[in-house]
């Protein structure tokens, strides 16, 4: 293995070290069981992803109540009687030397209504999505304080799993996005109105969970760059939340941006219109915003979003734009070829767009797709090119209501 930049190891804050600068980001996996637990396919999935020689694999949204899942298909970490299953996950995961963090989530209002049909959030601002998602309830202080207690628990169950991480995802409009975008959080008391009030559960539960893991675990933040929505989280608000984030002294940060409403994460950005011709050109989602963060802080900063060429991850790591580079459609479309891109062989990835034609439904083609793939890989499968745009929207949700079914009966 040469050593380019990708390849040189890294020691976070906590004293951790990972052994290069490639990381598998979080895809939603779908494939619980009925318990809301991890089964042998996470295993299969995850020592496959070891395989890869990536430094740090982080999971898809790992939730703590089962009343608030992004996805019928999540797994719930909420109960030590699971502990034997994960601690296989885990050992799967990290099998080839490498790290798998956690990444722990509550969806709020973009719980869809196969889960629940009044789902708790900030504020009663219903998400506007194809009609899936219900009339959210506004959260008590007692439901506030659940939350907090929910996150602490995950981490301690995570710790005590044997993963060597986790991530508190408060990007993508889930909940801790939701508290800090002014358009989802109209509240009035301490947890809404200045961005200080708005930043305040992220904080909190950044302050909880590293009393449960202890200094020398590594803590992951994901945090949105922008929700890209007129009267929302903006740059500005990011740039703030990051000076917060410099004094607790987390380990990692990853930004990315956008919401259910705006899913710039998600589509490709040679069609995001709001996408600067600069950055389109540069390959990367997120790099114009990298270099305001490391202007302002010391985190190791993850960028996600839209690497796919050797050179273009090289340069931006020689150049100190950032610390890791993120990937992860790559992980299934190109998964048996990330051993020879880490060595130089194979100098460039692939990026599939898909699209129906209905612009509403572009963004489930796309997550149909690669949900369908990774149940695929799963189950020890190969990655399929030949799904469609189209069967790939109707897929999605068909098999939210199909696991959503299978748990309520």
């Amino acid at each position: 293995m040469n050593k380019s930049p990708i390849n040189t190891s890294i020691k976070l804050p906590c004293g951790v070290t990972l052994n290069n600068r490639l990381v598998k980001s979080a895809m939603t996996e779908r494939i619980s069981n009925r318990r809301y637990e991890s089964t042998k396919a996470h295993e299969i999935m995850y020592r496959d992803w070891s395989k890869t020689g990536a430094g740090l694999l982080i999971t898809g949204n790992v939730m703590f109540d089962r009343k608030h899942l992004e996805s019928s298909g999540n797994i719930c970490f909420d109960d030590e009687n699971m502990l034997p299953k994960l601690k296989k996950w885990a050992e799967a995961g990290k099998s080839t030397g490498n790290h798998i963090w956690v990444q722990i989530s509550h969806a709020g209002r973009q719980t869809n209504k196969f889960c629940n049909g009044n789902p708790l959030a900030p504020s009663a601002v219903q998400l506007k999505k194809l009609g899936l998602f219900g009339k959210p309830k506004v959260m008590t202080e007692e439901d506030i304080q659940n939350i907090i207690s929910g996150f602490s628990k995950a981490a301690k169950i995570t710790k005590e799993a044997g993963f060597t991480g986790l991530q508190i995802h408060s990007a993508h409009g889930y909940l801790l996005s939701q508290f800090l975008s002014p358009n989802a959080n109209k509240r009035t008391d301490r947890w809404g109105g200045s961005l200080e009030n708005r930043s305040r559960m992220l904080i909190a539960i950044i302050r909880e969970v590293r009393k449960v893991v202890g200094a020398g675990f590594p803590i992951s933040i994901k945090l949105n760059s922008s929700d890209f929505q007129r009267g929302g989280f903006t740059e500005e608000d990011s740039l703030e939340v990051v000076r917060m984030l410099d004094r607790e002294k987390i380990d990692l940060l990853e930004i990315s941006g956008g919401t259910y409403e705006k899913v710039v994460f998600l589509m490709a950005n040679e069609n995001q219109a709001d996408v600067k011709e600069s950055t389109k050109k540069r390959e990367a989602y997120f790099i114009d915003f990298a270099r305001k963060v490391k202007s302002i802080s010391n985190i190791p900063l993850l960028i996600t979003g839209g690497f796919r060429s050797y050179n273009f991850c090289n340069e931006v790591l020689k150049n100190e734009e950032l610390d890791l580079v993120g990937m992860a459609r790559p992980f299934i479309t190109n998964r048996e070829d990330i051993p020879g891109f880490l060595s130089g062989k194979v100098p460039k990835l692939n990026n599939i767009v898909l699209r129906t034609g209905i612009k509403q439904f572009d963004d489930a083609a796309e997550g149909g797709f690669y949900a369908k793939q990774l149940i695929r890989f799963s189950k020890g499968k190969m990655y399929d090119s030949e799904i469609g745009p189209v069967w790939s929207s109707i897929f999605l949700v068909l098999h939210e209501i199909k696991m959503a079914l299978s748990k309520r009966f």
